[in-house]
């Protein structure tokens, strides 16, 4: 299965199965859209017609050289030899293999979201939580049941040596103390049990001070400052209680503290809705304010939610993507690069195919775990009962739940199977799915259409910058 596209003056074609990504001229593109429907004769007597006048070439005084008989026999060669290298046209031999894979992973646990707080200091329209409380009863998590979930992830890890945990919420700085002695405990059992934690903390940023700063850069691999970008977008959805924004609050805030981080990962991370679909301006707002490593999400709500986007929004969005790219560009030839979340992608290695066919691993290697203790498959799916695997004292009980998990896969999912951009999305995720189809194994299309474009433009960046 391949993908042909232009975007930035570049041809480029993607072979699905492969992963392999070809940048080439006029001619190539042609014939690589040509050679499975046509003989060479056939090719060549459409390519002479379609380039009388010869094809683009900058580096020609007249910006297009002749194309000739001879150079699209070359080309057809070349075709020919990179499909016998399993570059182009390649078969897919992976559905096979797809169920397999999870079955070697076995019960084996590597990541935890640990919701230390069921409330929060905001009042968020647009809040998938629920303002925190997950359509249930504000809570906050004990310092015993933290431990126990440890525990658990310890228990269930297997010979795994590096475990992820997410301090999350509602908002989890109202629950501090017991954060900071989590950290300090999970510390104290990693030599004992050959194990190495990763901490990630997200944050609404009201409550940063000092010693949030001084034991964050210290303690936490990542954390992940919300910020929806220009004031009046931000102080739209992000107010407290009283109805009071919050950018003036928390910028001077997330701007000491990145300046303190240094070189540790952060990502400044903000929800575009039906009121920024232009959402590049809140992208240049907050490289204004001096942040890099940046993302912006669509928001995830109910079709007929106020907030939703609409069809009119997404093609809006498609369009800020492409100037997104284009501000990339111009910045990195600047000397001014920064990072966008979902254009961060590695051409030459990437995931493997393991990561490529099975997704995200939630409900099978990563859960979210409540303040009381109870296991879900992620935080998405707090909250719906059904969903409920089981909790951190007797482990999964919900084992039909689970398995439904375990078997879903990018080939569970009759939507993908003519999709160009399977194996880079891994099927998207089983939280939008369920809630746009009423089940993890459909769709979530705008997300699809959205990823879709998304990757267009990463690959092209990370294709234009290994060319340069």
């Amino acid at each position: 299965m391949l993908h042909q596209y232009k975007t930035a003056g570049m041809n480029i074609v993607l072979d699905t199965c492969s992963g392999s990504v070809h940048v080439v001229d006029e001619a190539a593109y042609d014939v690589i859209g040509l050679y499975q429907q046509h003989t060479e004769e056939e090719i060549i007597r459409i390519l002479m017609d379609r380039y009388p006048e010869g094809i683009a070439d900058p580096q020609s005084p007249t910006g297009r050289s002749a194309l000739t008989e001879e150079d699209i026999r070359e080309c057809l060669d070349d075709v020919r030899t990179l499909e016998k290298e399993g570059k182009l046209f390649t078969p897919d031999t992976y559905e096979q293999s797809a169920h397999v894979f999870k079955e070697r992973s076995g019960s084996v646990i590597k990541a935890l979201c640990l919701h230390v707080a069921h409330t929060c200091n905001l009042n968020c329209s647009y809040c998938f939580a629920s303002q925190g409380k997950y359509h249930g009863e504000r809570s906050v998590m004990s310092y015993e049941v933290g431990k126990q979930a440890l525990d658990f992830l310890v228990g269930h890890s297997g010979s795994r040596h590096n475990l992820e945990v997410d301090f999350f919420g509602g908002e989890p700085l109202m629950n501090w103390d017991v954060v900071k002695r989590l950290v300090l405990y999970a510390r104290s059992i990693e030599k004992e049990h050959h194990k190495n934690f990763r901490f990630t903390l997200t944050t609404n940023g009201l409550l940063i001070d000092d010693d949030v700063i001084d034991f964050c850069n210290r303690e936490m691999s990542n954390v992940v400052l919300s910020l929806d970008g220009r004031k009046e977008i931000h102080d739209r959805y992000r107010v407290d209680y009283a109805g009071n924004g919050s950018w003036e609050k928390v910028v001077p805030k997330f701007q000491e503290f990145v300046r303190r981080r240094g070189d540790k990962s952060y990502y400044m991370r903000g929800t575009f809705t039906h009121a920024n679909p232009d959402f590049v301006k809140d992208i240049r707002c907050m490289l204004d304010l001096g942040f890099t490593e940046l993302s912006m999400e669509p928001v995830v709500t109910a079709p007929d939610d106020p907030e939703a986007l609409t069809a009119e929004d997404l093609a809006i969005v498609k369009q800020q993507y492409e100037e997104l790219a284009d501000l990339m560009r111009q910045r990195r030839r600047e000397g001014r690069p920064f990072t966008f979340y979902h254009y961060m992608i590695d051409l030459s290695g990437g995931p493997c195919i393991y990561k490529r066919i099975s997704g995200c691993g939630s409900g099978t290697e990563y859960m979210a775990v409540t303040p009381w203790g109870d296991l879900y498959p992620c935080h998405q799916f707090v909250g719906e009962e059904s969903f409920r695997l089981g909790d951190i004292w007797n482990g999964i009980t919900n084992l039909p739940r689970q398995e439904e998990f375990r078997s879903c896969n990018v080939y569970s999912r009759p939507e993908c199977a003519d999709c160009w951009a399977k194996l880079w999305c891994s099927g998207g995720c089983a939280a939008n799915a369920f809630h746009a189809s009423g089940t993890i194994r459909g769709i979530y299309e705008p997300g699809c259409e959205l990823f879709r474009k998304r990757i267009e433009c990463a690959i092209a960046l990370e294709a234009e910058k290994q060319l340069s």
